[in-house]
């Protein structure tokens, strides 16, 4: 311990005999750990928001139950993948056996054309029971585009599909779709209320209607094309969903568990963009912070091979000289990380408090601005930077060492 503790006092005066040479190592290491701890409470805030929006905003919940190959195959023969009320409530049984705080929801998806009278245009609807929306809505049961449950004929459109024909609240439309066996069918709709799905491929198409209205349109009583199922810890999601097919597996339905994840396309291509970036950008800074290191240890072990000898004339080891130069690199990582760390949180904080908002893309909304800690990510910057750090510092270190003393004494 007391051999450990002076080579760190020994090597943090070595440090300090340059002190611009080091101060530029730590600004360069330190600005490099800012932008990639900003880039990653960034990314980490919007997957948050992204998650959000898909769970709750487009009610998909945290699971999703139907039969298998439902997506591939339900509109070609839609009778076949459908679910009936017995399966329903057998399905909810298994499902609070498996877990009894899950919410659940039937739901069933229509499509068709939609009319004010002198215009027509498409629409893309999903049918779900009012009570059960506020469940699905989570934290956002408050947010626009609730259903009335006191208004049986009562749907809610998209603010772009609103717009196109000229709909508000209270607005009355008719709606026209193709039954389970083809025929048209149409029925009269009234408007609740407009809301922006915030995506603007479907803002200007989507709609939420009460299951039994959307059941009529199809002429499917008492049938629901899936399950969605809303969890107490989303973190769990993946977990849960071996639980509920494990539960579901004795009732022979051939059905699928499908997450969140699996149904939201645009968050996994977000992610997908975003961890590349990242991925890209911690390789520069990961390259310039290594090289920086490598860069004033290798200079220190020139301008100190003398000292190297002198040290190894009176009794140091290889293995010795080794270390002091190792620890020298992991301090001048450890401390730029540190210095980058609080300037993380200074400008953290100055971008939270600025209240900046942009429009992603293919967005309708425009979203704050904001910068999270992801303390795992930052922690994982530190190990490796420290330990590239070590290994950038004791490839000159074992040259310098494995000198003769008498070479090294004479070094000019």
């Amino acid at each position: 311990m007391s051999s450990a503790r002076h080579t760190l006092a020994f090597a943090a005066r070595n440090l300090l005999r340059n002190r611009r040479r080091t101060l530029v190592t730590l600004v360069s290491i330190a600005f490099g750990f800012t932008a990639l701890a900003l880039f990653a409470g960034y990314t980490k805030n919007t997957y948050l928001g992204l998650r959000n929006q898909a769970v709750y905003g487009e009610l998909l919940g945290h699971l999703t139950i139907s039969r298998r190959g439902l997506a591939e195959e339900g509109r070609l023969h839609p009778e076949k993948y459908l679910l009936t009320a017995s399966d329903i409530a057998r399905i909810a049984a298994k499902v609070k056996e498996a877990e009894p705080q899950a919410k659940f929801a039937p739901r069933l998806a229509v499509n068709g054309l939609i009319s004010n009278g002198r215009v027509s245009t498409i629409f893309i609807a999903e049918g779900v029971a009012p009570e059960d929306m506020r469940d699905l809505r989570g934290p956002l049961g408050n947010a626009s585009g609730m259903l009335d449950a006191a208004k049986s004929g009562g749907v809610t459109v998209s603010q772009g599909l609103a717009a196109i024909l000229g709909l508000k609240d209270g607005d009355d439309s008719s709606l026209l779709a193709s039954t389970l066996r083809g025929q048209a069918n149409a029925l009269d709709a009234q408007i609740v209320d407009t809301f922006s799905t915030g995506n603007a491929g479907t803002n200007d198409k989507f709609m939420f209607m009460p299951l039994e209205q959307a059941r009529a349109l199809y002429d499917a009583a008492g049938r629901a094309d899936r399950l969605t199922v809303v969890l107490p810890d989303v973190e769990r999601t993946d977990q849960e969903r071996e639980r509920v097919a494990a539960a579901l597996a004795p009732l022979n339905m051939d059905l699928e568990v499908k997450t969140w994840v699996d149904l939201s396309v645009f968050y996994r291509q977000v992610k997908n963009l975003f961890d590349m970036i990242f991925t890209f950008l911690f390789s520069i800074v990961l390259v310039i912070s290594v090289m920086a290191l490598a860069n004033v240890i290798g200079m220190n072990v020139v301008e100190r091979t003398r000292e190297i000898g002198a040290l190894r004339s009176l009794g140091m080891r290889r293995a010795g000289i080794q270390r002091l130069f190792i620890t020298e690199a992991f301090l001048l990582a450890l401390i730029g990380c540190a210095l980058g760390f609080f300037l993380t949180l200074a400008l953290r904080y100055g971008i939270n408090a600025a209240d900046i908002t942009y429009v992603p893309p293919n967005s309708t909304n425009r979203v704050p601005l904001t910068v999270g800690l992801n303390l795992p990510l930052m922690g994982m910057v530190v190990v490796l930077l420290g330990s590239l750090g070590a290994l950038a510092a004791w490839l000159p270190a074992r040259r310098a060492a494995r000198q003769p003393i008498i070479e090294a004494l004479g070094h000019v």
